[in-house]
């Protein structure tokens, strides 16, 4: 996730963002035979998905992020579900290629979700915030280290055992010969 400044650049929130223009597309068509209660749903259960996904992101626990993945994936079984109720009206026959890209769209953003929560759950730290300052003090720890090592090694005595090892003859700058 580190890769992702802003929650518009997850390839999950533009599938989610994708699904709701195309559940408005067909809300806004004048004459489908659709209840207002179904329009209601499903304008609000497509909304939810990239809704959802984006507070997430802005979390900071893993456990919040976790949750909020959940809720976008129960949004986008509830858009799914809605088109296979009503895939089978008679008067919906005319609207079948767009039910049909509405709960593919919903599909993709379920698997893409589950993905995400998957590599979530895997991760050794609790959160967003946490990792850079996590990443940041192993790095550091790292680099220390490795500058103590070289210190070390460059300013062995000559009689100690290490002084004509080819790492400390490196620290010293010394040609190695082969």
């Amino acid at each position: 996730m580190a890769k992702y400044q802003h929650f518009e650049e997850l390839p999950v929130w533009q599938e989610a963002a994708r699904l709701y223009h195309t559940v408005l597309d067909l809300l806004e068509e004048p004459d489908v035979p659709l209840t207002q209660g179904l329009r209601n749903q499903l304008d609000r259960a497509a909304l939810s998905v990239s809704n959802n996904i984006a507070e997430g992101f802005e979390r900071s626990t893993t456990n919040e992020l976790l949750s909020f993945i959940a809720i976008a994936r129960g949004s986008s079984g509830e858009v799914r579900s809605m088109m296979a109720v009503v895939k089978d009206r008679p008067k919906l026959k005319g609207y079948l290629a767009t039910l049909q890209k509405i709960r593919s769209q919903a599909e993709s953003c379920a698997r893409q979700l589950t993905g995400w929560a998957g590599a979530v759950d895997k991760l050794p730290f609790e959160g967003r915030r946490h990792m850079a300052e996590k990443e940041r003090a192993s790095r550091e720890t790292a680099q220390k280290a490795r500058t103590f090592r070289e210190n070390f090694l460059k300013n062995l005595k000559a009689d100690h055992p290490l002084y004509n090892s080819p790492e400390a003859r490196a620290a010293r700058g010394e040609k190695l010969e082969k």
